[in-house]
């Protein structure tokens, strides 16, 4: 027996599936320790302007790892072991008030300007599987440009959105194109922990966004004519001089932000000014022509140009707008999401093409646990039902240990992979899971029998051959069936087929040799 284990354990098919076992523990794992206990939080996001951005925190890279994201440790020396613990914390803090933020990096100071810190967090991971939205909890918005575009205008649209995003505050943001077996072109964007009407319009809107003096643009959104906007309390924020009132229906207010633009645009504003009359009225004195905003086409405001600016390139200009709500504290917060949408959409400018909204999916968290639990117990009793059939089929322990071990390893090295290049793990991606493990146990049968019940031969090199002959050719089938649905449904299941031609691929050419070569070791008399 001893000789057996010694062949098994220097055959090189089980060195390389041995090799790739343990490459595949630290990329799931992110290190030696086990990381199952951890606890904490970690961030998802930090808002602009708020107490923790203000502080120094940053938004955590989409490149980064789950394990490596940034985890708060305590607020205040209370201890933070959950999403629980953290929001009860925070609901004690007062506007105004020094807080003292301990994190796995650093320790931060905030002064708050409100309860709310500014930070998005969920419960730490405990290891480095990116968990897709049906998992995670998030939005997924399918985006369909209104008209043909290329590819270059397509990677051009997904920069947009993903500054938009980020500008926005969200980090946690996976965008990606994709296009259906018509060839029509989509664009996926998936959000972790954000609600459906966060997003909706900012991802829908062209962005389109101008200022002119009766029909001649002064300047643009994007970075080309505006070089600055301002995101911070002194120079943005509920307009003091328009402040908040009764209007129909409720209540409406109004809020102002500084813009720097450049000096061409300035030097356009110099020119539209210099011979426009200066009326002297109510209002003070100020030009005979507005300065009128439009977004997306429709005219959003309009503002006064004082007569000191006749002719003069002023690079500083101050941009308004408003609100309404049932009540003043909705009006409000109507305004000031208002207010940042607008800064956003001017700070990146507009999409070459207007999108279109095809699909909209959100799914909350705590629906997504339930589907992880659900998902993790079908594994467990695929599993256990395997092992049992196959028990009662051959009643050779020495031949169902080493197929549960080869079907637990072709899982591991599919969540390794995942791991190791960044895929969000999704339902459509278990699924495809489930699907390795069922052709797997089909091989795996297919080379026991052979090895077991083929052909009367004593060269069992040529018993294995015949074996990995079958496997291959059902390799070779689903893999050609697999490739049209990374292309199906706007993408939405290429998880399924990319942990399907990964599972399959390292089953084939890794797991499934391993598992013939130690069947002919244990099974040789």
């Amino acid at each position: 027996m001893n000789q057996k284990v010694k062949d098994i354990m220097t055959n090189w098919r089980v060195i390389a599936l041995v090799i790739l076992l343990i490459f595949a523990y630290f990329a799931i794992n992110g290190g030696i320790t086990p990381r199952f206990w951890d606890d904490g939080v970690t961030i998802r996001s930090v808002l602009y302007n708020s107490s923790a951005a203000r502080a120094g925190m940053e938004n955590p890279s989409p490149k980064l790892t789950p394990l490596a994201k940034e985890k708060i440790i305590a607020v205040n020396g209370k201890s933070v072991t959950s999403t629980v613990d953290y929001y009860q914390t925070i609901q004690t803090i007062k506007a105004n008030q020094t807080v003292k933020l301990d994190t796995s990096r650093r320790s931060y100071l905030l002064t708050t300007t409100s309860p709310d810190l500014g930070l998005k967090v969920y419960d730490a991971p405990t290891n480095n599987i990116r968990k897709g939205l049906d998992l995670e909890g998030g939005t997924r918005v399918v985006l369909k440009p209104a008209e043909a575009v290329s590819e270059n205008d397509l990677a051009l649209i997904i920069d947009n959105l993903q500054e938009r995003l980020n500008v926005y505050g969200l980090s946690d943001v996976v965008i990606r194109a994709s296009s259906d077996l018509a060839g029509e072109k989509y664009i996926v964007i998936e959000i972790a922990g954000v609600t459906e009407e966060e997003v909706k319009e900012l991802l829908a809107r062209q962005g389109k966004f101008e200022a002119k003096i009766g029909n001649e643009t002064i300047f643009l959104g994007g970075k080309k004519d505006i070089t600055y906007v301002c995101r911070s309390a002194d120079c943005s924020g509920i307009d003091p001089n328009r402040g908040c009132g009764k209007a129909a229906g409720g209540y409406g207010c109004s809020f102002f932000f500084g813009i720097t633009l450049s000096q061409e645009a300035a030097q356009r504003q110099a020119a539209l000014t210099k011979d426009l009359a200066v009326i002297d009225d109510d209002n003070g004195r100020h030009l005979s022509e507005e300065l009128v905003l439009y977004l997306d086409d429709k005219e959003v405001d309009r503002l006064k140009i004082s007569a000191e600016l006749k002719g003069q390139a002023s690079t500083n200009i101050q941009i308004t707008g408003g609100g309404s709500g049932t009540g003043q504290q909705q009006a409000m917060t109507n305004t000031l999401q208002n207010m940042k949408k607008l800064q956003t959409i001017i700070t990146t400018g507009s999409l070459p093409v207007k999108m279109e909204i095809v699909k909209i999916d959100t799914i909350s968290p705590s629906l997504g646990k339930e589907f992880m639990v659900n998902v993790l117990l079908v594994g467990a009793l695929a599993i256990l039902s395997v092992i049992v059939v196959v028990l009662v089929r051959y009643r050779r322990i020495k031949v169902v240990l080493p197929m549960a071990f080869i079907m637990v390893s072709e899982m591991v090295l599919i969540l390794g992979f995942a791991a190791l290049v960044g895929w969000n793990l999704d339902l459509a991606s278990i699924a495809g899971i489930i699907i390795v493990a069922g052709t797997g146990v089909d091989h795996l049968i297919v080379i026991t029998d052979e090895t077991l019940h083929g052909e009367v031969v004593s060269d069992w090199k040529r018993r294995i051959k015949n074996a990995m002959f079958i496997v291959m050719g059902a390799f070779s089938t689903v893999l050609a069936s697999m490739l049209p649905l990374w292309f199906a449904g706007a993408g939405l299941l290429k998880g399924f087929a990319f942990t399907t031609i990964v599972g399959l691929s390292f089953g084939v050419l890794i797991a499934r040799p391993a598992y013939a070569a130690i069947i002919e070791v244990l099974l040789k008399d």
